[in-house]
């Protein structure tokens, strides 16, 4: 009886948070047009080191799949990666998106993440790593 209690405690909240959906995005809250000119999958790589590595200490590579893409963001163009890993490229063509295009007066740099709202209602979030006139 204590077992069944036991893994009762461990069962019930998996099956709660399993049975709780992701709101639905507000098509209304996706203002920013955007053409997505090119998409392609890249690699990218990052070393680690340390006691995370299989063999123990020492160097490892880790990579993972990304989308990269070339994109008309409010008649900006712009370098994006893939926050998820992907298994596949985006279609060419017109999304809407929200986010933050603007950078404050002082700044130089770009730390702005985009979520594209895509046709069957899920989301796709995106970096700038890149832009271009």
């Amino acid at each position: 009886m204590k077992k069944v209690i036991f893994a009762m405690m461990f069962l019930l909240p998996a099956l709660s948070w399993a049975g709780k959906e992701k709101p639905k995005p507000n098509p209304a809250d996706y203002t920013m047009a955007v053409h997505v000119l090119s998409s392609n999958l890249v690699n990218i790589c990052q070393d680690s080191w340390g006691m995370l590595n299989p063999g123990g200490m020492g160097k490892a590579t880790h990579c993972a799949t990304a989308q990269h893409l070339n994109a008309l963001i409010n008649g900006k163009k712009f370098e994006l990666d893939s926050v998820d890993i992907q298994g596949s490229a985006l279609r060419i063509g017109d999304y809407k998106a929200r986010g933050d295009d603007t950078m404050p007066p002082d700044a130089y740099e770009y730390h702005i993440m985009f979520e594209f709202l895509l046709p069957d209602g899920t989301t796709r979030t995106y970096r700038v790593v890149g832009e271009s006139e």
